[in-house]
């Protein structure tokens, strides 16, 4: 069974750790297993199959730590990488904060079975991914002014994963994943425009059909042909739910505990401070069923749980794990995140934004006159102060009523601002790890024509 042998192997790593000279070690051992198929012009164009294990050490010796990792889960290779860890962090630079997880804390839950992460059917064949890949490329040709697609892909991976450290902790999960996703194109040379669409879930039953996710990138890249440039001046702005979650995204960002204990977060000073409008709020939930963000116990083995990050407005939070806790002297909210080769940092996982009361195309039809972002080029944004300037392409609405496509526009705005004026669509597509609605703002700043 892949959890024993990843299990055998972390404690084996932790023995010879102790063995080198680690005062403490925690380690993670990694099973993964991926096929993914690509096709154009109705061929074949790449077949990938991936198999490996991975291990990962991190050993403190009083307030210094390392970290090392291998893809070799020899006898040999173990017991070479301990005691290069235990002489890398003789070396290293004390860091007060660090340190493992205190056993009190520790998750008591310690797999994951009962969030369905893992799908039970069968593994899908190459055959059955080759299939999937070219429906979605017919069905993405199949779309009037679509000249190519560029692209038609299907995967699927499975992964395990066990933890254990010497504080007494020990545990692991498989999770699955299933992907369709295509890339249209329209028009010829200069007047060439593409988009696309992809769709990915936990387990493979839940993935819509093959040829909707083809004819949905189709549909996308013939909308947005012949584009032209936006007006310049102040207007509406409607982010697209597919790319809303970038402006949710850069609060999160500032809110993590290693950005705002080095000091370098436009939201340093927000606890406790308006910075949504009143009424909506930003919730974790890492218990979802079938979600890919959730997980029972965070990196250092703390067990998770839903915490509002946002309360009708107000931040209540930051994101930690142990090390940035205790340099705030705040307790870890269980976001550690653990790689192979790097000590935990704070990641969040699943997120929702409250939705509104209103459909998109309702607030599209209030706009008046204004801009739909469907997509991003490039960005400047600068983490300390907020600033906020990207290149955008997507749609102009006049009188409520979309009138062309538009692209080479750039927005700008100030983070602060801008999500303190942020009204929400209820469309948020609710498999997503990040649920969040198409966002309209008022009186950005557009430079286009």
């Amino acid at each position: 069974m892949a959890t024993q042998r990843l299990s055998d192997l972390t404690e084996s790593l932790l023995a010879r750790a102790r063995a080198a000279g680690a005062e403490s070690a925690d380690a993670i051992a990694v099973e993964g297993r991926a096929v993914s198929i690509d096709v154009r012009e109705g061929k074949l164009e790449q077949a990938e199959r991936a198999e490996a294990i991975e291990i990962g050490l991190r050993v403190l010796i009083g307030k210094r730590q390392a970290c090392v990792s291998a893809s070799d889960i020899s006898e040999r290779t173990i017991a070479e990488m301990a005691e290069r860890a235990v002489t890398m962090a003789r070396l290293a630079p004390e860091d007060p904060y660090i340190g493992l997880a205190d056993p009190a804390q520790l998750a008591q839950v310690r797999d994951a079975s009962a969030l369905e992460l893992a799908d039970p059917a069968a593994d899908p064949a190459a055959a059955d991914l080759e299939r999937d890949a070219f429906e979605a490329e017919a069905a993405a040709l199949a779309v009037k002014g679509v000249s190519k697609v560029d692209q038609a892909s299907a995967s699927w991976s499975r992964q395990t994963l066990h933890m254990a450290a010497t504080n007494g902790f020990s545990g692991g999960y498989e999770r699955s994943s299933r992907a369709i996703s295509a890339v249209a194109i329209t028009g010829e040379g200069l007047e060439m425009e593409r988009d696309w669409a992809a769709e990915s879930r936990v387990f493979q039953s839940d993935l819509p059909s093959a040829t909707d996710i083809g004819r949905e990138a189709g549909e996308r890249t013939v909308a947005g042909a012949h584009p032209r440039r936006p007006r310049t001046g102040a207007f509406p702005i409607l982010f697209d739910e597919r790319i809303a979650g970038s402006l949710i995204g850069h609060l999160l960002a500032a809110i993590n505990g290693t950005a705002i204990a080095r000091g370098a977060s436009w939201l340093r000073d927000g606890l406790g401070t308006q910075v949504l409008p009143e009424g909506l709020s930003i919730v974790e939930n890492p218990h979802r069923l079938r979600i890919s963000g959730s997980r029972p116990f965070d990196g250092e083995g703390l067990a998770t749980a839903p915490r509002t990050i946002v309360d009708n407005g107000v931040l209540t939070g930051w994101t930690l794990d142990l090390a940035t806790g205790r340099k705030l002297g705040m307790p870890s909210t269980a976001n550690a995140a653990r790689g192979l080769s790097s000590p935990p940092t704070p990641a969040v996982g699943n997120i929702a934004l409250t939705q509104g009361p209103h459909s998109r195309d309702e607030l599209i039809a209030g706009m008046g006159t204004g801009l739909i972002v469907t997509s991003f080029i490039g960005a400047t944004i600068n983490p300390t102060t907020g600033d906020y300037s990207r290149g955008v392409s997507g749609f102009w609405v006049e009188n409520g009523q979309v009138q062309y496509p538009v692209n080479e526009g750039t927005i700008a705005g100030n983070l602060h601002d801008m999500l303190r004026r942020i009204v929400p669509a209820n469309d948020a597509r609710l498999h997503r790890s990040h649920v969040v609605p198409s966002l309209l703002l008022e009186g950005l700043t557009i430079a286009g024509a």
